[in-house]
Protein backbone atom coordinates (compact mmCIF):
# COMPACT_ATOMS: atom_id res chain seq x y z
CA UNK A 1 0.00 0.00 0.00
CA UNK A 2 1.15 3.50 -0.86
CA UNK A 3 0.13 6.28 1.53
CA UNK A 4 0.00 10.02 0.79
CA UNK A 5 0.50 12.11 3.91
CA UNK A 6 -2.47 14.42 4.45
CA UNK A 7 -1.48 17.28 6.75
CA UNK A 8 -3.64 19.94 5.12
CA UNK A 9 -1.01 21.10 2.59
CA UNK A 10 -0.83 19.43 -0.81
CA UNK A 11 -2.30 18.85 -4.25
CA UNK A 12 -3.77 15.49 -3.33
CA UNK A 13 -6.35 15.04 -6.09
CA UNK A 14 -3.99 15.28 -9.09
CA UNK A 15 -1.46 13.09 -7.30
CA UNK A 16 -3.97 10.32 -6.60
CA UNK A 17 -5.22 10.55 -10.20
CA UNK A 18 -1.68 10.16 -11.54
CA UNK A 19 -1.07 7.12 -9.36
CA UNK A 20 -4.36 5.61 -10.49
CA UNK A 21 -3.24 6.12 -14.09
CA UNK A 22 -0.27 3.79 -13.48
CA UNK A 23 -2.43 1.24 -11.66
CA UNK A 24 -1.48 2.22 -8.10
CA UNK A 25 -4.20 2.81 -5.55
CA UNK A 26 -3.06 5.26 -2.90
CA UNK A 27 -4.55 6.04 0.49
CA UNK A 28 -4.65 9.71 1.50
CA UNK A 29 -4.27 9.72 5.25
CA UNK A 30 -3.27 11.59 8.35
CA UNK A 31 -3.57 8.49 10.51
CA UNK A 32 -0.43 7.14 12.14
CA UNK A 33 -1.60 3.53 12.00
CA UNK A 34 -2.24 3.70 8.25
CA UNK A 35 1.17 5.23 7.59
CA UNK A 36 2.75 2.47 9.68
CA UNK A 37 1.08 -0.14 7.49
CA UNK A 38 2.05 1.49 4.19
CA UNK A 39 4.88 0.09 2.05
CA UNK A 40 5.78 3.53 0.67
CA UNK A 41 4.99 7.12 1.61
CA UNK A 42 4.53 10.29 -0.46
CA UNK A 43 4.93 13.68 1.22
CA UNK A 44 3.33 16.37 -0.97
CA UNK A 45 3.22 20.09 -0.30
CA UNK A 46 2.35 23.49 -1.73
CA UNK A 47 2.62 26.95 -0.20
CA UNK A 48 5.03 28.41 2.33
CA UNK A 49 7.64 26.28 4.10
CA UNK A 50 6.97 27.65 7.59
CA UNK A 51 3.22 27.03 7.42
CA UNK A 52 3.72 23.51 6.08
CA UNK A 53 6.34 22.63 8.69
CA UNK A 54 4.06 23.92 11.44
CA UNK A 55 1.09 21.94 10.08
CA UNK A 56 3.19 18.78 9.97
CA UNK A 57 4.37 19.25 13.56
CA UNK A 58 0.96 20.27 14.92
CA UNK A 59 -0.53 17.08 13.49
CA UNK A 60 2.30 14.99 14.96
CA UNK A 61 2.98 13.56 11.51
CA UNK A 62 6.55 14.88 11.48
CA UNK A 63 7.39 12.28 14.11
CA UNK A 64 5.66 9.54 12.09
CA UNK A 65 7.41 10.46 8.84
CA UNK A 66 10.80 10.52 10.57
CA UNK A 67 10.20 7.15 12.20
CA UNK A 68 9.07 5.49 8.97
CA UNK A 69 12.00 6.94 7.02
CA UNK A 70 14.49 5.84 9.65
CA UNK A 71 12.98 2.35 9.50
CA UNK A 72 13.95 2.17 5.82
CA UNK A 73 10.55 2.73 4.21
CA UNK A 74 10.76 4.49 0.78
CA UNK A 75 9.71 8.13 1.15
CA UNK A 76 9.25 10.64 -1.67
CA UNK A 77 8.81 14.36 -1.01
CA UNK A 78 7.26 16.39 -3.84
CA UNK A 79 7.82 20.13 -4.37
CA UNK A 80 7.40 21.72 -0.91
CA UNK A 81 7.38 18.16 0.43
CA UNK A 82 10.93 17.81 -0.90
CA UNK A 83 11.97 21.09 0.73
CA UNK A 84 10.66 19.87 4.09
CA UNK A 85 13.20 17.04 3.93
CA UNK A 86 16.08 19.53 4.34
CA UNK A 87 17.58 20.85 7.56
CA UNK A 88 15.93 24.26 7.30
CA UNK A 89 14.51 26.96 5.02
CA UNK A 90 14.97 30.74 5.01
CA UNK A 91 11.56 31.44 3.45
CA UNK A 92 10.03 34.29 5.51
CA UNK A 93 12.43 33.63 8.37
CA UNK A 94 14.32 30.53 9.45
CA UNK A 95 12.24 27.38 9.81
CA UNK A 96 13.48 23.89 10.69
CA UNK A 97 12.78 21.00 8.37
CA UNK A 98 12.88 17.26 8.96
CA UNK A 99 16.66 16.97 8.59
CA UNK A 100 16.49 13.89 6.38
CA UNK A 101 18.53 15.51 3.59
CA UNK A 102 21.58 17.65 4.46
CA UNK A 103 21.39 21.23 3.19
CA UNK A 104 19.00 24.15 3.27
CA UNK A 105 16.29 25.80 1.17
CA UNK A 106 17.15 29.25 -0.18
CA UNK A 107 15.55 31.79 -2.54
CA UNK A 108 16.48 31.33 -6.18
CA UNK A 109 16.45 35.07 -6.97
CA UNK A 110 20.12 35.63 -6.00
CA UNK A 111 21.14 32.50 -7.90
CA UNK A 112 19.60 33.24 -11.29
CA UNK A 113 20.21 35.94 -13.95
CA UNK A 114 18.26 39.18 -13.60
CA UNK A 115 16.15 38.49 -16.67
CA UNK A 116 14.83 35.19 -15.33
CA UNK A 117 11.44 35.37 -13.64
CA UNK A 118 10.55 34.19 -10.15
CA UNK A 119 8.91 31.81 -9.60
CA UNK A 120 10.69 29.39 -11.90
CA UNK A 121 7.64 28.08 -13.73
CA UNK A 122 7.51 25.73 -16.68
CA UNK A 123 9.14 22.74 -18.33
CA UNK A 124 12.84 21.99 -17.92
CA UNK A 125 15.04 19.04 -18.76
CA UNK A 126 16.56 16.92 -16.02
CA UNK A 127 20.34 16.50 -15.89
CA UNK A 128 21.95 13.66 -13.95
CA UNK A 129 25.36 13.80 -12.23
CA UNK A 130 28.08 12.41 -14.49
CA UNK A 131 30.23 11.00 -11.69
CA UNK A 132 27.86 8.31 -10.44
CA UNK A 133 25.08 5.98 -11.62
CA UNK A 134 21.64 7.37 -12.37
CA UNK A 135 19.30 7.13 -9.38
CA UNK A 136 16.79 4.26 -9.49
CA UNK A 137 14.09 6.94 -9.24
CA UNK A 138 14.97 7.85 -12.84
CA UNK A 139 15.51 4.36 -14.21
CA UNK A 140 12.52 4.69 -16.59
CA UNK A 141 13.42 8.07 -18.09
CA UNK A 142 16.30 9.60 -20.05
CA UNK A 143 18.75 12.45 -19.54
CA UNK A 144 17.11 15.68 -20.72
CA UNK A 145 13.52 14.52 -20.30
CA UNK A 146 11.37 17.48 -19.25
CA UNK A 147 9.29 17.91 -16.09
CA UNK A 148 7.16 20.75 -14.75
CA UNK A 149 8.42 23.17 -12.09
CA UNK A 150 6.77 25.89 -10.00
CA UNK A 151 9.07 27.21 -7.26
CA UNK A 152 10.80 30.29 -5.88
CA UNK A 153 13.14 28.43 -3.48
CA UNK A 154 15.57 25.59 -4.05
CA UNK A 155 17.71 23.19 -2.08
CA UNK A 156 21.39 24.12 -1.75
CA UNK A 157 24.52 22.52 -0.29
CA UNK A 158 23.10 19.07 -1.03
CA UNK A 159 26.44 17.71 -2.24
CA UNK A 160 26.41 14.08 -3.26
CA UNK A 161 22.71 13.85 -2.36
CA UNK A 162 21.78 15.75 -5.53
CA UNK A 163 20.51 13.23 -8.09
CA UNK A 164 19.23 15.67 -10.73
CA UNK A 165 19.48 19.34 -11.65
CA UNK A 166 17.61 21.62 -14.04
CA UNK A 167 19.06 24.61 -15.86
CA UNK A 168 17.46 27.98 -15.08
CA UNK A 169 20.44 30.17 -15.67
CA UNK A 170 22.60 28.04 -13.36
CA UNK A 171 21.83 24.43 -12.54
CA UNK A 172 19.28 24.32 -9.71
CA UNK A 173 18.62 21.28 -7.54
CA UNK A 174 15.81 19.28 -9.11
CA UNK A 175 15.96 16.08 -7.06
CA UNK A 176 17.78 14.65 -4.06
CA UNK A 177 18.16 11.28 -2.36
CA UNK A 178 19.67 9.79 0.74
CA UNK A 179 19.28 6.04 1.15
CA UNK A 180 15.51 5.37 1.07
CA UNK A 181 14.53 9.07 1.16
CA UNK A 182 13.90 10.88 -2.14
CA UNK A 183 12.74 14.36 -3.04
CA UNK A 184 11.77 16.05 -6.31
CA UNK A 185 11.36 19.82 -6.67
CA UNK A 186 9.15 19.41 -9.75
CA UNK A 187 5.61 18.06 -9.93
CA UNK A 188 5.59 14.54 -11.39
CA UNK A 189 1.79 14.57 -11.27
CA UNK A 190 1.86 17.51 -13.74
CA UNK A 191 4.72 16.21 -15.89
CA UNK A 192 2.93 13.94 -18.35
CA UNK A 193 4.35 10.53 -19.19
CA UNK A 194 7.78 11.38 -17.77
CA UNK A 195 6.23 12.19 -14.42
CA UNK A 196 4.19 9.00 -14.47
CA UNK A 197 7.33 6.99 -15.20
CA UNK A 198 9.07 8.58 -12.21
CA UNK A 199 6.14 7.75 -9.94
CA UNK A 200 6.12 4.21 -11.34
CA UNK A 201 9.84 3.84 -10.59
CA UNK A 202 9.27 5.01 -7.02
CA UNK A 203 6.52 2.42 -6.61
CA UNK A 204 8.99 -0.24 -7.73
CA UNK A 205 11.65 0.63 -5.15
Amino acid sequence: MLAIVDYGVGNLFSLTCSLRAIGVEAVVTGEEETLDQADRILLPGVGAFGDAAQALRTSGLDRVVLREAEAGKPLLGICLGMQLLFDYSTEYGRHDGLGLIPGSVQPIRPMIPEGHKVPHMGWNGLHFPKDRPVSPLFRRIEEGDCVYFVHSYAGVDCGAHTIATAEYGPELTAAVARDNVYGVQFHPEKSGQVGLDILRAFCEL
